[in-house]
């Protein structure tokens, strides 16, 4: 469960950009659906931009998301690090919202060390910029690249540092719950995995994850019963086939 998403994979994305214009959320819109026509659109942006390293930054930040989007993660972290070196020093939460789009293009492209640099120093901008959920996202994010390293103590202060900062973020209470499971505290996985359906009642992500504490911890009935919920609410989805798996594992001798 904790594993490499993509982009805009960040849970640090997911709080509006203080510094959002017009243009940027054009480029933006235009790199989800047509990242080509955004790449030629960010190009032109960052050339007609000289003298403003803001704009510019954005321009970068746009190419980069427009890459990521088409797979090129190398290259989409180049941009995201060129935009946050553009970025004025007293942005601190742009610098940390580019620095972490930057370490997980790298972790998509399996450069873990070079995931965690990134990560690391925009956990240092978000920490000095006060923004609380911004910090939170970031802390998960490096959580998933400990865990790629194999790290798994510090992957679990990570965790701890997200819920810190953000309690009311699920996917840090999941990502816990997967993480506990994981290192065979099933007693934690189960109280991790409560609060995250707590906060998010309906997401399927969270009940295939308690199926499978509920299951590990002996309780048959109360895994058959989330893996169903899944299958209920989504039957088409990735997670409903992953649930029929497991109630297939359950049914054989």
């Amino acid at each position: 469960m904790i594993a490499t998403l993509v982009l805009p994979i960040l849970a640090a994305a997911s709080s509006p950009a203080a510094e959002d214009t017009s243009q940027r959320t054009e480029c933006l819109q235009l790199a989800a659906h047509d990242p080509s026509a955004a790449e030629d659109a960010a190009s032109e942006w960052f050339d007609q931009a000289k003298g403003s390293n803001a704009d510019q930054a954005a321009a970068q930040e746009c190419l980069g998301t427009s890459l990521a989007n088409r797979g090129e993660w190398e290259d989409a972290e180049s941009a995201f690090l060129h935009a946050r070196a553009l970025a004025p020093e007293e942005a601190v939460v742009m610098r940390a919202r580019l620095g972490a789009m930057a370490g997980n293009a790298a972790l998509a492209d399996g450069r873990v060390a070079d995931a965690l640099a990134s990560l690391n120093e925009a956990a240092l901008n978000a920490g000095s910029a006060g923004d609380a959920v911004l910090a939170g996202g970031i802390a998960i994010d490096r959580a998933r690249a400990l865990v790629s390293s194999g790290d798994m103590e510090g992957a679990s202060a990570a965790l701890t540092e997200a819920r810190g900062h953000n309690p009311d973020d699920w996917e840090a209470w999941l990502f816990s719950a997967t993480l506990a499971r994981r290192q065979g505290d099933l007693v934690a996985a189960q109280q991790f995995i409560e609060k995250a359906a707590d906060l998010r009642p309906v997401e399927l992500t969270v009940g295939l994850e308690a199926g499978v504490i509920a299951a590990l911890s002996g309780h048959d009935a109360a895994a058959r019963k989330s893996w169903q919920s899944v299958i209920d609410a989504k039957p088409k989805s990735h997670e409903a086939e992953a649930a029929r798996a497991y109630l297939a594992q359950m049914d054989q001798p």
